[in-house]
């Protein structure tokens, strides 16, 4: 299961009332693999897709994903993100790891 840290869901709550989405979730989906680790991203959902895992451990909105997301997603935190550098927003952060070789880092 991924975590979801309490900035990141006040952040999420925010988007969803801003976008006039109260009520929706956000569907997360794997968008590939890189030398970074899975990249996911992340949409506003209306009701549950089809074969989808639901999510209830945020506060105030349900997280869908697939089965293969999900093992992805396994150990992730979702974390707000405020930097001058690279902007603000959402992130998803596997702190377990460690880059590929490619990058001189061992894969988990």
């Amino acid at each position: 299961m991924v975590q979801i840290t309490p900035d990141a869901e006040k952040f999420i709550n925010e988007l969803l009332e801003k976008n006039q989405k109260t009520g929706h979730g956000i569907k997360i989906y794997l968008s590939g693999i890189a030398c970074s680790g899975p990249q996911f991203g992340m949409s506003f959902q209306e009701g549950v897709p089809d074969g989808d895992i639901v999510d209830n451990s945020a506060s105030g909105f349900e997280m869908y994903y697939d089965k293969d997301t999900e093992e992805a997603l396994e150990g992730c935190v979702i974390e707000f993100v405020d930097d001058p550098n690279f902007g603000t927003g959402l992130t998803i952060r596997d702190p377990n790891f460690s880059g590929c070789s490619s990058c001189g880092g061992g894969c988990r």
